[in-house]
């Protein structure tokens, strides 16, 4: 048994403004923020910062780009983009030094304007924004996964959120009314966090009577992984600590390039089951293709399997998208799965995808 905190942590830091106290809200708001959205891929040489000229303490910024994309004017960046803009620059000062130093915007931007031209090779990035802050910036590849997306597929498998079985969980196992202060659903322009619980069908576990429930988290811009957390526990105090916590299980996806159709593929299909019945099938199928090691030749694994042909197709998309060699069995099936959607051939695309999930279920 284990005591869970990643809740009671959103619990203790989230203003009431990321605080919801249904997932309909939720997903209201993380759509209308969505649509506010978009996205643009450049080259780092086609931004520019600017002193904000309505600031006559000369403390603003504004992001422009010079190719007319983000709608052809100047943003403000976010806290968090600031920082990845600091970061793309390679500035010798972290950008916490810049926001509590005294320095003038005019220096700060002629700072990181001289870095993006000069100090480092040219290079695409993908751009988030509103029409009025830069909200991100992210590597080429970055696999954006929307919030919003995760929000729907929660709402159709689990509704609310408050009145169904899975809910918000209540305190000391009591239901309770769900407001902003005892809610356990957050989300802002950078993350979000959910997390519900089945706390009246229990199940029998070794002499304990134990609640089912689970955690989603998600960064569209690049601040966290997508991952989801299953668990048994006995209950959930006022300040959202999860105690006698048992088989905890956790599925994490990073923002590469193939992150989307992992995630539909990967995490969806478990919340699904777990809705009704429990995860541990699929969860020991996936844990045990991430654990099994190849064998040493790699090359007469892929070609027994898919042929000789796919071999070197295979390591390269695996190379791109998650940016490191195959490993292990699960990272095969990515591959293949990655390298299917690239086929327009329908029975060839099939037999790609089923020879990618018989490793799976070998395994």
């Amino acid at each position: 048994m284990t005591t869970l905190m990643q809740a009671s942590r959103q619990w203790a830091t989230r203003p009431a403004d990321e605080r919801f106290v249904s997932l309909y809200q939720m997903q209201a708001k993380m759509r209308e923020l969505r649509d506010r959205s978009e996205q643009a891929t450049l080259s780092t040489r086609k931004l520019a910062v600017l002193p904000d000229p309505a600031d006559d303490k000369h403390r603003g910024l504004l992001i422009e780009t010079r190719d007319g994309s983000l709608g052809g004017s100047a943003v403000t960046p976010t806290h968090w983009s600031f920082g990845q803009l600091c970061s793309l620059a390679a500035t010798p000062s972290p950008a916490s030094y810049f926001r509590d130093s005294r320095l003038p915007a005019e220096l700060i931007a002629d700072a990181l304007n001289y870095n993006l031209r000069f100090t480092r090779d040219v290079d695409s990035i993908k751009l988030l924004s509103t029409p009025d802050e830069l909200r991100a910036i992210n590597g080429p590849n970055y696999g954006r996964i929307w919030n919003a997306e995760i929000v729907d597929m929660l709402v159709d498998e689990f509704g609310d959120g408050v009145s169904g079985h899975w809910r918000v969980p209540g305190e000391f196992s009591r239901r309770v009314t769900v407001d902003r202060d005892n809610t356990t659903l957050y989300a802002s322009d950078r993350n979000m966090f959910v997390f519900l619980a089945d706390e009246d069908r229990r199940i029998e576990v070794a002499g304990r009577n134990l609640a089912r429930g689970f955690f989603v988290w998600n960064s569209e811009v690049g601040d966290d992984t997508i991952g989801a957390g299953f668990f048994l526990f006995d209950y959930v105090c006022k300040n959202r600590i999860v105690w006698g916590a048992d088989q905890y299980t956790e599925a994490r996806i990073r923002h590469t390039k193939g992150a989307p159709d992992r995630w539909l593929e990967e995490t969806a299909p478990v919340l699904t089951e777990y809705a009704e019945g429990s995860p541990r099938p699929v969860q020991q199928a996936i844990e045990a293709a991430r654990e099994r090691k190849l064998a040493d030749d790699l090359d007469a694994f892929l070609a027994g399997r898919f042929g000789k042909r796919m071999v070197e197709p295979l390591k390269a998309i695996h190379e791109v998208e998650e940016g490191r060699p195959i490993e292990t069995v699960w990272d095969v099936t990515v591959a293949a799965t990655a390298h299917a959607r690239s086929i327009p051939n329908t029975d060839k695309r099939l037999e790609v995808e089923r020879a990618a999930g018989g490793l799976l279920n070998a395994a």
